[in-house]
């Protein structure tokens, strides 16, 4: 048996689509949504990303603006930059791109995202908001989890899932969002344990851990859906997720490849996210205000 593969550019095509047609509509209306991307490194694998990011952004009649604020920008800095966009009517949705120059706290910068501009969910506000199931923007690349098994039709609800990795950014976010669809959710981390005791009896395994070839063939069941979030950049430049996918890939059911799954979804909803975002404000700018 070989794992079928579950490609995620066709889904982020549909909602890439979703994203150009909200943005016409708006545009219509008088309102370009704008997504603002602030950036402090020399990192040539970050930059390659932005550039994605703008590209594909123009393709959905989105304006991207890029603003490098150069790899030894201070804290105070970056502080100011993030006050002013997230001050600024033009601009409706605002990503942080990491990493940042030493020294400087990603959780104390995010705090200064206004949370209805916070498109990847970042703010630690959005998080709250997400554990109590009120509206907030989920991190980008765990929603693209979720809707790459809801485009499959494979269901969590009732089901054991493994979440491999506890970030902020992706497996904490995640573990709330399955929650939310009834799975019945695990959390595995660097203290867990051998993972294959928890990953071997799942029905879906979520990895995103940052650790090349950390889920093995051994670790997985001939029924099990593995979805892999890792990107993890080689010395040749080649791209490859946490899976061992050469060992996984005869076991598994299906299996998310590295690259062309989980990130290209990724991608299209912060787009996404950011015509929803220029939506609400453009709402909340026209709502009347009642006088007595």
């Amino acid at each position: 048996m070989t794992a079928s593969l579950l490609s995620g550019k066709p889904l982020a095509k549909l909602i890439q689509q979703q994203a150009r047609t909200e943005a016409k509509v708006l545009a219509d209306e008088g309102t370009c949504p704008t997504l603002a991307v602030v950036v402090a490194t020399e990192d040539s694998s970050t930059h390659w990303y932005v550039r994605s990011i703008e590209r594909a952004a123009e393709a959905a009649g989105i304006n991207c603006r890029i603003i490098d604020v150069g790899h030894d920008a201070t804290e105070q800095v970056l502080i100011a930059v993030l006050k002013d966009l997230s001050a600024e009517p033009s601009v409706n949705g605002i990503i942080l791109q990491t990493p940042l120059p030493p020294g400087v706290r990603t959780q104390e910068l995010v705090k200064y995202i206004a949370p209805e501009k916070d498109i990847d969910g970042a703010n630690p506000l959005s998080l709250g908001l997400l554990a109590v199931g009120e509206r907030a923007f989920a991190p980008a690349t765990a929603r693209a989890v979720v809707e790459i098994l809801d485009h499959f039709e494979i269901p969590v609800a009732g089901r054991n899932v493994v979440v491999v990795g506890r970030s902020t950014v992706v497996g904490k976010p995640l573990s709330l969002l399955l929650l939310q669809k009834d799975a019945t959710t695990t959390v595995c981390h660097s203290k867990s344990g051998p993972l294959g005791t928890y990953t071997r009896t799942a029905d879906v395994v979520v990895v995103a851990a940052g650790r090349t070839g950390l889920l093995t063939g051994a670790d997985v069941s001939e029924h099990s859906v593995v979805i892999d979030v890792g990107t993890n950049v080689l010395s040749d430049g080649s791209l490859t997720g946490d899976v061992d996918e050469a060992s996984v890939r005869p076991v598994a059911a299906a299996l998310t490849p590295v690259p062309g799954g989980v990130g290209s979804v990724t991608t299209a909803l912060l787009l996404l996210h950011t015509a929803e975002a220029a939506r609400e404000q453009s709402r909340a700018t026209r709502a009347p205000v009642l006088t007595r």
